[in-house]
C-alpha cells in the first residue's frame, strides 16, 4: 500500500519541493523548509492521493488511513514536547488544505484544533495567560462551527450567525472592539457560540479532540468542491481531479500577548515588482486577523510603515508610538525574519509569499509559495533577478504569463476607486473605459465630436458600426462571444470590450438598458472592465498604461530566442504604427471590406451594390479606386520594409446595405432611386448563411472588376512608394478559396492588373499571390492549391467554425455548458483545437510544401495571440503568427517561451521523416541484411541511369514531401537532382530558411536583418 502521509519538522522530516502534485504546494514547502533547517512547527501531511480516494469512496477516509495518522501524530507530539488531547500539556493543531497550485482562499482552514472545557484550563496554566486562552477558545468554536458543522449565513444577505451572536454581547458590554471583550465575556461568549450551534443544527459541539481532527480533515477534503474551489479552477484551467493534501501542524500562537505577532509578507513588491521586502503583521494576533481586515494591520519594515504614514496622513510620531514596524518593536524577531525570508527567496530563485507566527519573540514559518503579482511586477523582478543573476533569461522568459501582458498595454480603473458593479459579461477585450451611454455609431461619433467620452452600447455590432466603436471609450453588448466582431474588432483597436452580456435588456427605441438592480439611460455614464468583464454604474477613475524599461528588456530577450515571426492585424496606418511600435514583423490581415464603410465610401460601395450592369459597377468602382490606393498607400508606408499581406474583399455583399426601412428611404433619396428599388435589391441580396453564402473569393468571381479594382490599387499605391524610395512589399491574398480552379482565377485577374500598372508605372514591385486556408476542403487539397500560391494564411476563426459546424455568433449559447460539462476542454474559438482544426493545419502545411517548399505559412485568426495556439504554430513549424496590434507583445513572449520550451522542432520532424523513410526503404528492398545497407542501395539506385530511375522515381516522389518538409540539408542536396530542375545550391539554403529560422520565409524582408543580427 502507498504511503499516505508524511511528517515534516525537525527531526522527522519525510518530503521534499519536489513531492509538490503528492502533498501539495503547502506540505511540500513545509517539509523543504525543515530541510533548509528553518524553524516550522512539526506537523504531517496527508496526501492529494488520499483526496481522490476520499471522493472515489462515497467519501469515506480509507481504510488504513487512520493508523497511519495516529503513528504520525505520535512523532509530531514527541518533536512538540505536547500531546494532543491531554489537559495537563495539550498540543492543539491547525488543519489546513494544500492543492499542487497555489489555490489562495478557496479551501478551509481550522485553528486552535484540540480545545474542549479541559484542555483550555491546560493552555491557560501553561501559557499563565488567561485571556490567551478563551480568545483562541471562541475562535476554534466559530471556525469549527462554520467550516466543519457547516453553520453559515441562510443566504448571500445573511450575516454570519456567531458574528451576531458577537455583536449582540459587545452592544450589551457597550464595546465595539474584539479586544475590548473581558476574559468573562470570552467565556460567556463560548457558552453562546455553543447554544447557536445546539439551536440551530440540533447538535453538541464536539468536543473529543480525535473527533474533531477527523471532522477538520473531512472538512478540507470537502471544500475541495466547493463552488468558489470549482470556479477558481475553471478560471486557471486546473484539473478538478488533482484533489487536495490537508496538512495537520501543530499551533504557535501569535495571540499570547504583547510580546506574540503573526503576518503575511512578501519578499518583494507584488505589486511593483520594487526590490523590498512588503509585508504586513498584527501583534497579538492569529494569522486570519492579518486577511480578514478586522483590525488595522502594521507594516513589517520601518520604510513600508514610513510609507504608510504618508498614504494616511499619520505623522511620524503617531506613526512610532500607535502602528510601530516590527522592525521596530521586535527587532530580534525581525532579525530573522529577514535571515529567513532571503534564504527563502535564493534557495526558491523566486518571489515568494510567506507567512509567519512570533511566539514569546520567537519566530516560526507557517508557509512559503511562490508570490502572485501583477503583470508590472513580474516584468520587473524576472529582470532584476537576470541582473542579481539568481536567475537566467530562459527562466525569467518562462516565468512570465504571456497573457498577463494584457494589464501593461491598456488603460486600467485605479485599484484604489469604488466599484458599483451592476452586472458581469464576457471579458472581451482587455483595459478601462468610461463614459456616457450612446446606442449607434452616429451618435458615438457626434458625441466624440463634441467633446465627450462614450461607450457604444449595441445588441451586437456589425463592419457598419466601426466608427462608432473608434470613436467610444469601450464597447458593450448583448449577444456575442470572445470571437464576435465586437470582440475582434475591439482588441484589434486596442478598445475595451465586454460582450455577450445576456442578463440586460437594450432598447434602441427607448435609448435605455434595463439591468437587473438598475435602469440605464442615453447619457448615463457606466464603465466597461474589459479585464474581468465587469460593468459597473457611473464614472470609475482610470489610469493610463505605462511601460516601464523593463518591459523593453523582456522583448528584447523574447526575440532573441524565438523563432515565429510576429504579425499584425491591421487596417488603417494608425493600427499599423501601433502594431510596429509594439514589434510586429509585417501584416498577417489587412481587411479591406472595413475601410469601406469610412466617410463618402458607403456610398459608392453601395452604389456598386445597386448598379445593374457592368457599366454601371465599374463607375461606381472608378470612385473607390483612389480612397483604396490612399489607403493602402498609407498601410504599406508604416508597415516600410516588411510584408503586407492585403486581403481582397470578404464579407457578402449585403452586410453594406441597410436593412431598416428608414436608413433604406435614406439610401435610396442619396441614390436618386425608390424605396421599392432598394428593397428589392436588398432582398435580392438575402441569405439564409451568408457566412457560407456568396463571399470571399466567389464574389471576385462573379464580380471580377472587383478584384481589378483592389489590385489596380494595391500596386499603383506600391508603385507610387516605390518610386519615392519606399520598401513597399505586397502580398495580395484571396479568401474562402476551396477549390485550386477558384484561386487560379483571382491570380489571373491580380497578376494581369499587376503587370499593366507596372508597365504603366514604368516601376517594378516584388509582390506575391496566396490564399486564406478557412475552408476544410483547402486544407485537404491543400498540395493542389500550393501550386497556385506563394503562401498560406489560415483562418482560424472560419476554419474553426466550418470545422465544428459551429455558428461562432451562437455558439456562446452552448460552448459555456460544452466546457462545463468537459464535451471540450477549451472554447475552441479561443484556443486552438489541436485534435481536429490543428490536424487539418498539419495537413495542409505538409501537403502545400511538399510541392512547394518555399511556401510560407502563417496564421491570421483570433488564435495568432493565444500562448497555447502560438506554441501549436511553433511546432507545426509555421512561419509567422499573426494578431491584433495590442496582443503582439504577448504574441512576441508566447513565441520565446514556445522556442524554450520545444527546442529544435524542425528537428524532431527532420527525425521522424526520416525515419519513414527508412522504413519505406527497408519493405523495398526485401533482400536486404541491414537498414544501412538498404538504405546504401536505395541511394544508388536512385544515381543509377534510366533503368534504375524508373525503379526508384516513384518512389522518390512519393517520399520527396517529406523529406522537403521536414528539410535536413542532406536530404534536400539528395533529392533536387532527382526531380526538381533547381542548382543544388538553391536546395540546399532552402531547408535553412525554412526550418532553421522560420522568420526568414514569414518576412523576407525583414529576415536578413533579424539573422544577421541574432549572428
Amino acid at each position: 500500500m502507498a504511503k499516505r502521509v508524511y511528517t515534516f519538522g525537525k527531526g522527522i522530516n519525510e518530503g521534499r519541493t519536489e513531492m509538490k502534485n503528492l502533498l501539495g504546494g503547502k506540505g511540500a514547502n513545509l517539509a523543504e523548509m525543515s530541510n533548509l533547517g528553518i524553524p516550522v512547527p512539526a506537523g504531517f501531511t496527508i496526501t492529494t492521493d488520499v483526496c481522490v480516494e476520499f471522493y472515489k469512496n462515497n467519501r469515506q477516509f480509507p481504510s488504513g488511513l487512520e493508523k497511519e495518522v495516529e503513528t504520525a501524530l505520535q512523532k509530531v507530539e514527541k518533536t512538540m514536547g505536547a500531546t494532543f488531547g491531554d489537559p495537563s500539556n495539550p498540543l492543539l493543531l491547525s488543519v489546513r488544505s494544500g492543492a499542487r497550485v497555489s489555490m489562495p482562499g478557496m479551501m478551509d482552514t481550522v485553528l486552535n484544533l484540540g480545545l474542549n472545557d479541559e484542555t483550555v484550563e491546560g493552555i491557560i496554566r501553561i501559557s499563565g495567560n488567561e485571556r490567551f486562552g478563551w480568545d483562541s477558545y471562541r475562535r476554534f468554536v466559530q471556525m469549527y462551527g462554520d467550516v466543519v458543522m457547516g453553520l453559515k449565513p441562510a443566504d448571500k444577505d445573511a450575516h454570519d450567525p456567531f458574528e451576531e451572536v458577537m455583536d449582540e454581547l459587545k452592544a450589551e458590554k457597550g464595546v465595539k472592539a474584539d479586544l475590548d471583550l473581558t476574559i468573562a465575556d470570552l467565556k460567556e461568549l463560548v457558552g453562546r457560540f455553543k447554544k447557536l450551534i445546539v439551536r440551530m443544527l440540533g447538535k453538541e459541539f464536539p468536543t473529543d479532540p480525535k473527533e474533531q481532527l477527523w471532522g477538520a480533515v473531512g472538512a478540507v477534503f470537502m471544500s475541495w468542491n466547493t463552488p468558489r474551489a470549482i470556479l477558481y479552477r475553471k478560471m486557471n484551467n486546473f484539473d478538478d481531479n488533482w484533489g487536495t493534501a490537508v496538512n495537520v501542524q501543530a499551533m504557535v500562537f501569535g495571540n499570547r500577548g504583547e510580546s506574540c505577532a503573526t503576518g503575511v509578507a512578501f519578499t518583494r513588491d507584488p505589486a511593483t515588482g520594487e526590490n523590498l521586502f512588503y509585508g504586513e503583521y498584527l501583534i497579538n494576533a492569529q494569522g486570519e486577523d492579518v486577511v480578514a481586515g478586522i483590525r488595522t494591520p502594521q507594516q513589517v519594515t520601518l520604510i513600508g510603515s514610513r510609507r504608510w504614514a504618508k498614504d494616511n496622513n499619520v505623522s511620524e510620531e503617531e506613526r512610532a508610538a500607535k502602528y510601530p514596524s516590527l522592525e521596530e518593536y521586535m527587532p530580534a524577531a525581525y532579525k530573522d525574519l529577514v535571515y529567513t525570508y532571503t534564504k527563502l527567496e535564493h534557495h526558491y530563485k523566486e518571489m515568494q509569499d510567506i507567512e509567519f507566527t512570533i511566539q514569546d519573540q520567537k519566530l516560526w514559518m507557517l508557509q512559503t509559495r511562490t508570490g502572485k503579482r501583477t503583470a508590472e511586477a513580474a516584468v520587473t523582478i524576472a529582470v532584476d533577478m537576470v541582473g542579481e543573476k539568481l536567475i537566467d533569461k530562459k527562466t525569467a522568459l518562462l516565468r512570465i504569463d504571456p497573457a498577463s501582458l494584457d494589464q501593461l498595454l491598456h488603460p486600467t480603473f485605479d485599484p484604489e476607486a469604488t466599484r458599483n458593479v451592476i452586472t458581469k459579461g464576457l471579458p472581451a477585450s482587455p483595459g478601462a473605459g468610461t463614459g456616457r451611454v450612446v446606442f449607434n455609431a452616429d451618435d458615438a461619433e457626434a458625441w466624440k465630436a463634441r467633446g465627450e467620452k462614450v461607450i457604444l452600447v449595441r445588441i451586437e455590432t456589425s463592419p457598419e458600426d466601426l466608427k462608432g466603436m473608434s470613436a467610444a471609450q469601450g464597447v458593450l453588448t448583448q449577444r456575442g462571444g470572445m470571437t464576435s466582431h465586437a470582440a475582434v474588432v475591439a482588441r484589434g483597436m486596442g478598445k475595451c470590450c465586454v460582450s455577450g452580456c445576456g442578463e440586460i435588456e437594450i432598447s434602441y427605441a427607448q435609448k435605455q438598458i434595463k439591468f437587473k438592480n438598475a435602469l440605464v439611460k442615453e447619457g448615463d455614464y457606466i464603465s466597461l472592465d474589459g479585464s474581468t468583464g465587469e460593468v459597473m454604474l457611473g464614472e470609475v477613475k482610470t489610469r493610463p498604461a505605462e511601460l516601464s524599461g523593463n518591459f523593453g528588456i523582456i522583448m528584447q530577450w523574447a526575440d532573441e530566442a524565438k523563432k515565429l515571426g510576429i504579425r499584425t492585424n491591421a487596417d488603417t496606418p494608425h493600427d499599423a504604427a501601433v502594431a510596429r511600435n509594439f514589434g510586429a514583423q509585417g501584416i498577417g490581415l489587412c481587411r479591406t471590406e472595413h475601410m469601406f464603410f469610412e466617410g463618402d465610401r458607403i456610398k459608392a460601395v453601395r452604389e456598386m451594390i445597386l448598379a445593374d450592369n457592368l457599366e454601371g459597377r465599374k463607375k461606381a468602382l472608378a470612385k473607390l479606386l483612389p480612397m483604396q490606393r490612399e489607403d493602402f498607400y498609407g498601410i504599406l508606408k508604416a508597415m516600410e520594409g516588411y510584408g503586407v499581406t492585403i486581403r481582397l474583399l470578404d464579407p457578402p455583399l449585403h452586410e453594406f446595405v441597410p436593412h431598416e426601412e428608414e436608413s433604406q428611404r435614406e439610401m435610396a433619396y442619396e441614390m436618386g432611386i425608390s424605396l421599392e428599388a432598394v428593397k428589392a435589391k436588398v432582398n435580392a441580396l438575402h441569405e439564409f448563411n451568408p457566412m457560407l453564402g456568396h463571399r470571399g473569393c466567389r464574389l471576385g468571381i462573379s464580380f471580377p472588376e472587383i478584384t481589378e479594382m483592389q489590385a489596380r490599387a494595391i500596386f499603383e499605391a506600391a508603385c507610387q512608394l516605390t518610386k519615392e524610395g519606399v520598401d513597399a512589399r505586397p502580398e495580395v491574398m484571396v479568401p474562402l478559396v476551396g477549390i485550386v480552379k477558384e484561386l487560379a482565377s483571382q491570380k489571373e485577374i491580380i497578376v494581369a492588373t499587376a503587370k499593366k500598372v507596372m508597365e504603366e508605372t514604368g516601376i517594378k514591385v516584388d509582390y506575391s499571390v496566396g490564399t486564406m486556408i478557412e475552408v476544410p476542403r483547402a486544407a485537404v487539397t491543400a498540395d493542389e492549391i500550393a501550386k497556385e500560391a506563394a503562401f498560406f494564411s489560415f483562418g482560424t476563426n472560419d476554419l474553426t467554425q466550418m470545422t465544428f459546424g459551429y455558428s461562432r455568433d451562437d455558439a456562446g449559447k452552448f460552448l459555456p455548458e460544452y466546457v462545463a460539462k468537459k464535451i471540450l476542454p477549451v472554447d475552441p474559438f479561443r484556443v486552438l483545437d489541436r485534435d481536429g482544426v490543428g490536424k487539418l493545419i498539419k495537413m495542409a502545411v505538409e501537403k502545400g510544401r511538399g510541392v512547394n517548399p518555399k511556401l510560407k505559412v502563417g496564421i491570421c485568426g483570433e488564435h495568432g495571440g493565444e500562448p497555447s495556439s502560438i506554441e501549436f504554430c511553433h511546432l507545426t513549424g509555421l512561419n509567422y503568427v499573426s494578431c491584433s496590434p495590442f496582443r503582439v507583445p504577448i504574441a512576441r513572449l508566447a513565441a520565446a517561451q514556445a522556442a524554450l520550451k520545444n527546442a529544435s522542432p524542425a528537428k524532431k520532424v527532420v527525425a521522424k521523416a526520416a525515419g519513414k523513410v527508412f522504413a519505406k526503404a527497408k519493405d523495398m528492398i526485401k533482400n536486404a541484411k541491414a537498414v544501412k545497407k538498404a538504405v546504401t542501395a536505395a541511394v544508388k539506385t536512385v544515381s543509377a541511369k534510366p533503368a534504375a530511375k524508373k525503379v526508384v522515381v516513384k518512389k522518390a516522389a512519393a517520399k520527396k514531401p517529406l523529406l522537403k518538409k521536414a528539410a535536413p540539408k542532406k536530404a534536400a542536396v539528395k533529392k533536387a537532382p532527382v526531380k526538381k530542375a533547381v542548382p543544388k545550391k538553391v536546395a540546399a539554403k532552402k531547408p535553412a530558411i525554412k526550418k532553421a529560422t522560420p522568420k526568414k520565409p514569414a518576412a523576407k524582408k525583414m529576415a536578413v536583418k533579424k539573422v544577421a543580427k541574432k549572428k
